[in-house]
C-alpha cells in the first residue's frame, strides 16, 4: 500500500496557508505522477444575478477548453506511464501512481485470482483479489488545525481509519449486481443504482465510500474477458467526479487491462522458455574418477533467460570423461531447441566413444540436416585420468584456458576450425598434457566478448584473472573450484555482458600409475582362472584382501562372458581410487543383458551375481567392441 502527501486544495483551512507550505506538497504530488497534469476542478455554476443586472453569465468557454485540454494531457501521460510497465506489478503500480493524487484521492485495484492466460477458459469460481491500493496521506500539518467536524468528514480512505480499506477477497456471484456491472464493461459512478449494490459486494458490507459522484467503479476487461476492477475515490475536500471523468476512467482501465493481458502472456512465455532452458542443461554434473567439475550458466538478461549456450560432462569407458561446451547462434526459443538437439546428438556420439574430431564432424552433419542457417560453435575434449592426457577438437569456439598448479595460466593452442553447420570442413584434434592439479576452463564467448572489448582482449583478461586468483592460494595449492568459477564471473562489470555465458571448469586429479593394474588375456579357456589370480595379487598389493573374494568371483564371470565371444585378446584393468573399478574389454559389439536363468540352465547367472554384489555396473559399446565394468566399495564404505 502506498500513500501520497497532498495539500488538499479546495478546503478553506488549507487554502489559507502560505505558498511556502503549499509548494513542497505540490512537488510531491508531481513526483507521484510525473508528467501528468492535474485535472482542475469543474467550473462552478452561474452566480446569482445582482438586482438590475443583465442575464447571468454561463461557464467561461476558455476555462472549459483549458480543463478539457488538461484532461486529455493527463490521459496521455497516464496511459504512457501504464504502458511502460513490463510485468504485472509494474503495470498496476503505474495505474496507481498515475491516478493518485492527480485524478483521485485513492484507488483500489482488484484482479482475478488466478489470472487467465491467453485463450484459456477459467474453470474456477470468479474470484477477485485486492492486488494493490493507493491513497493520499494527510500529514500532521494538514490535520492539526482541522476542527472535529472536519475530521469526521474525512473520507474512509484516510490512514487514520482502518488500514485495510476494503476486503482482500471477493467472489463474484453469477447474476449478482457486481457481475452485471463487470459485464457492462463501462465505468459507473458509485451512487448509481447498480454500483450502490455492487460496491458493498466488492469492498465488503461494512465498508463505506464517499457519497455523491465521489467513487467510480471501472471494470478491467482484457482481450477476451473481464480480469478485474478498479475503484477510484475522492474525498469530501475535493470536487466530485463529473461525467467526462467516466471517459478518463475508461481509458485508464482499458490500457491497464490490455497491459495486464500482455504481461501475463509474456510471463507465461518467459516461464516456458526458462523451463525449456533448464531441462536442456544438465541438472547436475557427474562425478567421474580422477576429475572434479564445476559449472555456471548465466543468461543474457533475467527477462530473457532462453539462449543457445550449453555445457556437458559425459563419462566414457576407461574412466575417461568428455567435456563439451557449445553456443548456438541467436537468442530465441529456436536457438534453445537447436541447442537441445545438438546436445542430445553429442551425448549419443560420446556413447559410441568416437574421437573428438569425429564427434564434431557428425554434429556438423546434424546441424545441416536441421536447416541451412543452423550454426553453432563447439569445443569437445576427452580427458584420460590414467594417461594424464587430454584430446581437444574445436569448431569455431574460443580456445580453453589451462591453469597450472604453480599459478601459470595459458591459452591452449587448439586449431580453431569452422563453426558447426558450415559443412564440408575437416576438424582437427590435438592431444596435450593434463598434469595433476591443473584446471581446464571451457567457456562461451559471452564471458570474453562484449561491446566494450573484442574476444582476444577478453581472453587475455581471463588468463590474467585466473593467474591472479591462483597466486592468492600459493604455488602448492589449486584454488577451490567453485570459488574460482565465481571469481571468473566477477570480472564482468556492469553492462559488460551482452550474451549468455556457459562455463565448465575441470580440475585434473588423475590416477597414479601405482593405482592401475592392466593386463591382456588371450581368448581361451584358461583366461578366467588367470584373471582371478591377477586380480587377487593386485588387491593384496593394495591392501584390499577383504573384498578379494567378491572381486575374484565377479572378474571370473565377466571375463568368462568376454572370452566366449571375443576373437582378439581381452583386456582387464583395475583402478583403485576411493572405489575399486574393474573394466573388461573385448572386440564383440553385442552388449550383455541380464536375464533370469531357468533351473536347468548351465549359464545366464553371471550378470545376476554382478548385479547383486557390485555397487554399480554397466556396459558401453566402443568403436572396436565393448567394455563391461563394475565398481566395488573399498574398506570402510
Amino acid at each position: 500500500m502506498t500513500e501520497h502527501p497532498t495539500s488538499h486544495e479546495g478546503r478553506q483551512p488549507l487554502a489559507a496557508r502560505s505558498q511556502e507550505r503549499t509548494r513542497p506538497r505540490q512537488r510531491d504530488a508531481a513526483a507521484a505522477a510525473p508528467a501528468t497534469a492535474a485535472i482542475p476542478a469543474p467550473a462552478m455554476g452561474p452566480a446569482p444575478a445582482a438586482p438590475g443586472s443583465g442575464p447571468p453569465a454561463g461557464p467561461d468557454p476558455q476555462a472549459v477548453a483549458r480543463r478539457e485540454g488538461d484532461r486529455l494531457r493527463f490521459v496521455g501521460a497516464a496511459t504512457r506511464r501504464i504502458a511502460r510497465g513490463i510485468d504485472l506489478d509494474e503495470i498496476v503500480l503505474g495505474l496507481c501512481r498515475a491516478s493518485v493524487p492527480t485524478f483521485s484521492d485513492a484507488i483500489l485495484v482488484y484482479l482475478r485470482d488466478p489470472l487467465p492466460v491467453g485463450d484459456e477458459r477459467p474453470v474456477n469460481p470468479f474470484v477477485l483479489r485486492l492486488r494493490r491500493s493507493d491513497r493520499l496521506r494527510l500529514s500532521d500539518e494538514d490535520t492539526e488545525n482541522l476542527s472535529e467536524s472536519e475530521r469526521l468528514r474525512l473520507p474512509a480512505v484516510d490512514p487514520q481509519a482502518d488500514p485495510t480499506p476494503a476486503a482482500e477477497l471477493c467472489e463474484v456471484l453469477a447474476g449478482g449486481a457486481l457481475a452485471e456491472v463487470l459485464r457492462g464493461v463501462r465505468p459507473v459512478f458509485g451512487d448509481s443504482a447498480a454500483a450502490r449494490v455492487a460496491l458493498p459486494e466488492l469492498l465488503g458490507a461494512d465498508r463505506t465510500v464517499p457519497s455523491g459522484h465521489r467513487a467510480i467503479l471501472a471494470p478491467l476487461r482484457g482481450r477476451r474477458r473481464v480480469i478485474g476492477a478498479a475503484v477510484f475515490l475522492r474525498g469530501t475536500e475535493r470536487p466530485p467526479f463529473e461525467a467526462n471523468d467516466l471517459l478518463v476512467a475508461a481509458q485508464l482501465a482499458t490500457h491497464t487491462a490490455l497491459g495486464i493481458d500482455k504481461a501475463v502472456l509474456y510471463g507465461r512465455e518467459a516461464y516456458i522458455a526458462d523451463e525449456l532452458q533448464r531441462t536442456m542443461l544438465p541438472d547436475s554434473l557427474p562425478q567421474p574418477t580422477g576429475v572434479r567439475l564445476a559449472s555456471r550458466y548465466l543468461p543474457a538478461a533475467e527477462t530473457a533467460r532462453v539462449g543457445g549456450d550449453w555445457y556437458d560432462a559425459i563419462p566414457l569407458p576407461g574412466s575417461r570423461v568428455a567435456l563439451v561446451v557449445g553456443d548456438v547462434m541467436g537468442h530465441s526459443m529456436t536457438s534453445a531447441a537447436i541447442m537441445g538437439q545438438l546436445r542430445t546428438t553429442a551425448q549419443t556420439l560420446a556413447g559410441l566413444d568416437l574421437p573428438p574430431q569425429e564427434v564434431l564432424h557428425h554434429l556438423d552433419e546434424q546441424a545441416q540436416r536441421l536447416g541451412s542457417d543452423r550454426m553453432a560453435t563447439c569445443l569437445y575434449a576427452v580427458y584420460d585420468p590414467v594417461a594424464h592426457r587430454i584430446t581437444i577438437a574445436n569448431a569455431g569456439h574460443p580456445p580453453p584456458v589451462l591453469l597450472h598448479l604453480g599459478g601459470r595460466a595459458e591459452v591452449l593452442k587448439v586449431p580453431p576450425g569452422a563453426p558447426i553447420g558450415v559443412g564440408g570442413v575437416d576438424f582437427e584434434a590435438v592431444e596435450l598434457d593434463a598434469p595433476a592439479g591443473a584446471t581446464l576452463l571451457l567457456y562461451t564467448d559471452g564471458l570474453v566478448e562484449s561491446r566494450l572489448r573484442d574476444v582476444w582482449t577478453g581472453i587475455e583478461q581471463l588468463r590474467e584473472r585466473l593467474a591472479a586468483t591462483a597466486r592468492l592460494t600459493g604455488p602448492d595449492h589449486s584454488p577451490p573450484l567453485e570459488a574460482l568459477c565465481d571469481d571468473v564471473l566477477d570480472m564482468l562489470g556492469p553492462g559488460d555482458r551482452d550474451d549468455d555465458i556457459a562455463l565448465l571448469a575441470a580440475r585434473f586429479d588423475g590416477i597414479a600409475p601405482s593405482d592401475v593394474a592392466y593386463w591382456f588375456l588371450e581368448p581361451e579357456d584358461s583366461a578366467p582362472g588367470r584373471a582371478r589370480r591377477l586380480a587377487r595379487r593386485a588387491l593384496s598389493r593394495w591392501g584390499l584382501d577383504d573384498i578379494a573374494d567378491s572381486v575374484e568371483l565377479l572378474v571370473s564371470e565377466v571375463v568368462t562372458n568376454a572370452v566366449r565371444y571375443a576373437e582378439r585378446p581381452v583386456t582387464l584393468r583395475l583402478l583403485r581410487t576411493d572405489i575399486l573399478r574393474c573394466e573388461v574389454g573385448d572386440d564383440a559389439p553385442q552388449l550383455p543383458r541380464q536375464r533370469r536363468a531357468r533351473d536347468m540352465d548351465e549359464g545366464g547367472r553371471g550378470l545376476f551375481l554382478v548385479n547383486r554384489l557390485a555397487r554399480r555396473w554397466g556396459a558401453t559399446r566402443l568403436s572396436t567392441g565393448k567394455v563391461v565394468w563394475f565398481e566395488m566399495p573399498t574398506r570402510g564404505q
